[in-house]
């Protein structure tokens, strides 16, 4: 009931520890990275109104950690523990190809069974409240809870792995994306007549469906570890779907591409460099 795992001491250092230890670690590491919507959401007891550039940027941001996520941290260590298993790289790579594959199709059959709206709502968030509009914000709070899905999964399989130092750096990486979701779900609350406690509550609460998948995904991979290479590319193909079909047609729906662009590369450069410093 133990195994050898990398864990960041200083440097890497290997240890036994138990199956219920890396669950842990998976599950607790997953709830502090959706509990970074609620970091993102604080702005909303200081600040009246977020600039569209502001909003746009903070979506390409959110984009470039999630692509670089996608590679760095689940595609290709699911090859490269797929090749310790299986003994072929070509078979690897399709085990992890097939689980993308899988994991963007079940993304979009979630979306488009559940009611949402896209990121950006739109319109200059004017004084009237009308029935539509707040069922529009509401929406696109479903779309954000969605979207949270397979992030948690990705650092809960990432932890069943075995290897922290990846598990921590992608967490990392996906509780600084999640900040300016939150931030994004606490303006459009308030701009339909919120108060700022509430605004900022329900931020929160839509980062939490994190550490529930993220439980999931490490307690599966954790005990059946030939599920790993599948479920990695599973929770990137389902990121890399979110990222194509909402997040970059979203941040570019406004006329602030080259603001957008520039965010989504300080978005990679930033969890790439997490990935070497951490991995």
């Amino acid at each position: 009931y133990k195994r050898q795992v990398h864990i960041l001491i200083c440097d890497k250092v290997f240890i036994n520890i138990t199956f219920v230890d890396i669950i842990l670690l998976g599950t607790v590491a997953s709830l502090f990275a959706g509990a970074s919507t609620g970091i993102g959401a604080l702005p909303v007891f200081f600040i009246k109104k977020l600039s569209k550039k502001f909003e746009d940027a903070s979506l390409g941001f959110a984009a470039g950690v999630m692509l670089a996520a996608s590679f760095f941290s689940l595609i290709i260590p699911g090859i490269d523990f797929g090749v310790s298993i299986y003994g072929s790289e070509e078979l690897s790579l399709f085990i992890v190809l097939l689980g993308l594959i899988l994991g963007a199709i079940v993304i979009w059959l979630v979306e488009e069974k559940a009611p949402h709206e896209h990121f950006i709502l739109g319109g200059n968030h004017n004084p009237e409240i009308s029935k539509d509009k707040i069922s529009k914000v509401w929406l696109f709070i479903i779309a954000i809870t969605i979207h949270n899905l397979p992030e948690g999964l990705a650092v809960g399989v990432s932890f069943g792995g075995g290897d922290i130092n990846n598990g921590m750096s992608l967490a990392t990486g996906i509780g600084l994306q999640n900040i300016p979701e939150g931030l994004a779900v606490a303006f459009s609350l308030k701009a339909i007549g919120y108060n700022n406690k509430k605004a900022f509550f329900i931020a929160t609460l839509t980062g939490l469906t994190e550490p529930v998948m993220g439980f999931l995904g490490v307690s599966i991979v954790t005990v059946f570890q030939h599920f790993l290479s599948i479920a990695l590319g599973f929770a990137a193909g389902a990121m890399l779907y979110v990222i194509s079909h909402e997040i970059i047609p979203e941040s570019h729906s406004r006329g602030n591409e080259t603001t957008a662009t520039f965010g989504f590369i300080v978005g990679l450069i930033i969890m790439m460099t997490l990935d070497i410093l951490l991995g």
